[in-house]
């Protein structure tokens, strides 16, 4: 098992003893898919955007992840929406990746723009790259994709981070009863033997566009039992402690796939993670109803940043999968393509 770093001595901690080690930055609120559990079509105009004004800054942003990363974080991944229409992303990159403290900058992308991009952000210093995979099939892609994708763009994407340097990409699929759940075996039958670790997602309740309904949820105990029904399976211990993938290998060493169960098997006590928006605003929880603003901190410099999440960050106590149907869990929550998955 790999280890990060030990937590800085003065690092904050939040109401259930539990630090900041992985910061999800969202660089743009825009997608180019409207994939029916986060951006659905029928929600969200294809227009949709903040003015770009109201986007963080590279300047600003470079402040922000120096500054939590003095409070612990060691992990950064960009998302968004779908990162790679911010422009210029590499030049980003190549500034975060000069952040000591960092030790894994990473990418969640859709994978139909990474083709052109993905030997830039290689030279840029992007450590990994998670491509969100729903559906091999060419119609299904497209329909999980909101009739905006082809699977040959993203396979062609794969390919070109293969090309450029990266090993094992993690490959995630949000899986829904009735629209996709006919695509695992599929998948599975085309990665296995590759480097690439596919990560099979239960269906989730993040914001309140998507129609969420429990009957849709198809649990990782089910997969996990489906697949090694075809193809024998073992499991293997976490990374690093937090690690939200249940890992397992394929007995005939070909390769292994993960499974988050959010919905089945909340893993809110290990959870460091904060989430920024492409507009500044810390988000404590993916299923956190109201954000802080953090811009007029960013304006005085990062020892002010610095103070003001540390504050907000012992005032955290959320657990919504903890929570998920009780009257103690949060009604109101972000909408997934304002942070990130």
């Amino acid at each position: 098992m790999t280890a990060l770093s030990a937590v800085p001595a003065l690092a904050p901690r939040d109401r259930f003893g539990r630090p900041i080690r992985d910061l999800r930055l969202s660089v743009i609120e825009a997608c180019n898919f409207r994939c029916p559990y986060c951006m659905p079509a029928e929600r969200v105009p294809d227009g949709y955007g903040f003015d770009r004004a109201s986007r963080l800054s590279f300047d600003e942003i470079e402040t922000l992840v120096r500054g939590f990363a003095a409070l612990g974080v060691r992990k950064l991944r960009l998302t968004g929406g779908e990162p790679l229409l911010r422009r210029n992303l590499p030049q980003l990159v190549a500034r975060l990746a000069r952040i000591e403290a960092l030790e894994d900058i990473a990418l969640t992308t859709n994978g139909a723009l990474l083709a052109p991009q993905a030997r830039a952000l290689r030279d840029a210093g992007l450590h990994r790259i998670t491509v969100s995979l729903d559906a091999l099939d060419p119609q299904r892609f497209r329909a999980m994709s909101g009739g905006r994708g082809e699977i040959a763009d993203v396979l062609a994407g794969i390919a070109a981070a293969e090309a450029a340097g990266f090993g094992a990409l993690k490959l995630n699929c949000v899986v829904e009863r009735g629209a996709n759940d006919d695509q695992v075996l599929p998948l599975v039958e085309r990665f296995r033997g590759t480097p690439h670790v596919l990560r099979f997602i239960e269906y989730m309740d993040v914001g309140t566009c998507n129609g969420w309904r429990r009957g849709r949820v198809v649990p990782s105990a089910e997969l996990r039992d489906r697949i090694a029904a075809r193809w024998p399976l073992r499991p293997l211990g976490p990374h690093y402690r937090g690690e939200v993938a249940s890992r397992y290998a394929f007995e005939d060493g070909q390769g292994e796939i993960g499974f988050v169960s959010s919905v089945s098997a909340p893993f809110c006590g290990d959870c460091h993670r904060a989430r920024v928006s492409a507009d500044g605003r810390l988000y404590t929880c993916l299923f956190a109803g109201e954000g802080h603003d953090l811009r007029a901190a960013l304006a005085e410099g990062e020892a002010a940043l610095r103070e003001r999440v540390a504050r907000l960050w012992q005032a955290r106590g959320d657990r919504y999968s903890e929570l998920r149907g009780t009257p103690a869990a949060p009604r109101r929550r972000v909408e997934m393509f304002l942070v990130g998955g």
